[in-house]
């Protein structure tokens, strides 16, 4: 194979990840279906030796479960495994927040500004039922990734972005949107960055994934 093959094998190889992984958090593969390889190559357009390839680093990620001879299945959800990524995306995100605000400088206030803006703008869609569900989930992640942006650590934002993605997908799964409160704490942690506030950015943190977990459990969606 030539390094230009070798690149193309490559190329396809991330976007049939990508398009993938994104499937599960958004809940188009559903938590336990059967990923039959010869389904989800005419879905995705990629080998079957590439698929093999995917379906090993989405096990690895913790979002396809590999189940020896039988093949692969979307992992599944729960209340127990939800809870264990809230306290996971607490305690990361809250030691990630107290170092990136006690490294703030100018650049960092206007990510954290420019993101605000953007996840704002699309929760007013969200909350009128036009919004589009993966620009909210885009715009939300690089919201939360821009106040920790500055933490100085790359192994701590790049687990925080993977247990983000693995709670987000029980939004997908147990419900859409909860409506104007998720906002009103975006911007609550917009203006404790905004004062260096990271003990107040905690509490309030604390209390938006707690709520979002209670309201996930209410929906009685999750085994």
């Amino acid at each position: 194979m030539s390094l230009i093959e070798k690149d193309e094998t490559e190329a396809v190889g991330d976007d049939g990840y990508r398009k993938i992984r994104t499937d599960v958090v958004f809940g188009r593969l559903r938590p336990g279906q059967k990923l039959k390889l010869e389904g989800l190559k005419k879905t995705y357009g990629v080998s079957v030796s590439t698929l093999r390839e995917i379906l090993s680093r989405l096990t690895a990620d913790g979002f396809v479960i590999a189940e020896g001879k039988r093949g692969f299945e979307v992992a599944p959800v729960s209340v127990g495994n939800l809870r264990e990524l809230a306290e996971l995306r607490l305690l990361l995100e809250s030691h990630a927040m107290k170092a990136s605000f006690a490294n703030a400088d100018m650049e960092w206030e206007g990510r954290v500004v420019s993101a605000h803006h953007k996840l704002a703008s699309t929760e007013r869609l969200m909350e009128s039922g036009i919004g589009e569900p993966e620009q909210w989930k885009r715009y939300d992640g690089e919201f939360h990734q821009a106040l920790i942006s500055n933490c100085g650590s790359r192994v701590l934002m790049e687990t925080h972005a993977l247990v983000f993605d693995k709670y987000f997908r029980y939004q997908m799964v147990a419900f859409l949107y909860r409506g104007g409160e998720p906002a009103v704490q975006h911007k609550a942690l917009l203006d404790c960055a905004l004062k260096r506030d990271a003990e107040s950015a905690k509490q309030v943190l604390t209390t938006h994934v707690t709520n979002c977990v209670e309201h996930a459990i209410a929906t009685k969606s999750l085994r």
